[in-house]
């Protein structure tokens, strides 16, 4: 039989439960509408600073990405192509607007996190932004249809000819640009292969397609829908495993051949540089997690394109990042056009490692 003692100190302990309860309830409620109202509600129009011409890879999963991100925002979200200049026009464009959460960047890490090292733009790196990254792409070399080249080895053969072999790209500093430079200093600069510059990945695509020039090393995203309408030969994906893409057969990657190559994949996203308000960080974290972290329409883009879905935010989009821009930066240091010590900017090439 319970006591009346008993029952009083069940009875006590109860309420007092029920109060803690209460006020744990309260504190979480006050919590959340206190992050409700430090909430980002944008005013106005975002603009989305695209350095390359429409259709390239950076500018398709811009375009993708971009009315996602505008449903929730409320507000329209833009994109604008700002070229020239291996994408440093527009990058430097976006870094030099008002830091107050409207403009932002969209590019491959590997390129955005480098330019200083070539002198595009002085005093930058990756750590100027917070970084929001969707897909990881990879450069690959393809051929004009119309070429005898049916394999790598038979490219790299005719590239150590007497008679130059025209490689269209995005630029020195593009990702199809680097990617070339890499086979050359892979292959100890033996290739006679002559580069040729356009303003962006797409119209790089489209002269290797038109047989303006014999290949391209662009990424697979920029040329997947010339290799799918066979108007490009894809013989070596510039990465350590095959490259997936939808209606094609596995493009074989080029450690096959160069074991010692050094190979990373280059990340996509969307970048907002530092200094805004924080709320306007806070919130792009929530939607990045809410839209873009699990996303069937970006994975179907990605096996389209022959992309990897890889998304991510904050320090750990940073690490996943970090790979690319390491290789970037230490292969222009091998290529000889770095116009600065990559160190300046973290980045040392003898340990390949980059400082936190």
């Amino acid at each position: 039989m319970t006591s009346p003692t008993s029952t009083f100190a069940i009875s006590t302990f109860a309420i007092a439960a029920l109060a803690i309860g209460a006020f744990a309830l309260s504190v979480t409620a006050a919590a959340t509408a206190l992050a409700a109202d430090a909430t980002w509600k944008p005013d106005r129009p975002i603009n989305i600073i695209v350095p390359w011409s429409a259709g390239g890879s950076t500018d398709q999963i811009t375009r993708l990405v971009a009315p996602m991100l505008e449903e929730e925002l409320g507000v329209p979200v833009v994109v604008v192509n700002q070229t020239g200049a291996s994408g440093s026009i527009g990058t430097k464009a976006a870094l030099d607007a008002p830091r107050d959460g409207y403009t932002w960047s969209a590019n491959a890490i590997a390129d955005t996190g480098v330019y200083a090292v070539t002198g595009l733009i002085e005093n930058t790196s990756m750590d100027d932004y917070r970084l929001y990254l969707s897909v990881a792409n990879v450069p690959v070399l393809s051929v004009n249809h119309e070429t005898a080249y049916q394999t790598f080895a038979d490219a790299l053969h005719a590239m150590g000819g007497s008679e130059p072999f025209t490689v269209a790209t995005a630029g020195v500093n593009s990702s199809g640009g680097m990617a070339l430079a890499a086979l050359q200093a892979a292959t100890e600069n033996e290739l006679n292969a002559r580069q040729i510059a356009y303003d962006g990945g797409n119209p790089a695509v489209l002269a290797a397609a038109s047989g303006e020039a014999i290949a391209t090393t662009q990424l697979a995203a920029d040329q997947s829908q010339m290799i799918k309408g066979g108007k490009l030969r894809p013989l070596v994906a510039f990465a350590a495993q095959a490259v997936e893409m939808d209606g094609v057969p596995p493009i074989p990657p080029i450690t096959d051949t160069l074991p010692d190559m050094t190979v990373a994949p280059k990340h996509f996203g969307i970048f907002i540089p530092k200094g805004a308000p924080q709320e306007v960080y806070d919130t792009m974290d929530a939607l990045w997690q809410k839209v873009v972290m699990d996303n069937d329409a970006i994975r179907a883009y990605a096996r389209d394109r022959g992309a990897i879905y890889d998304p991510a935010f904050g320090e750990e989009a940073r690490d996943k990042a970090a790979p690319s821009v390491i290789a970037e930066a230490c292969a222009k240091v091998d290529a000889g056009i770095a116009a600065i010590d990559p160190s300046t900017i973290g980045i040392d090439c003898d340990a390949r490692t980059l400082a936190q």
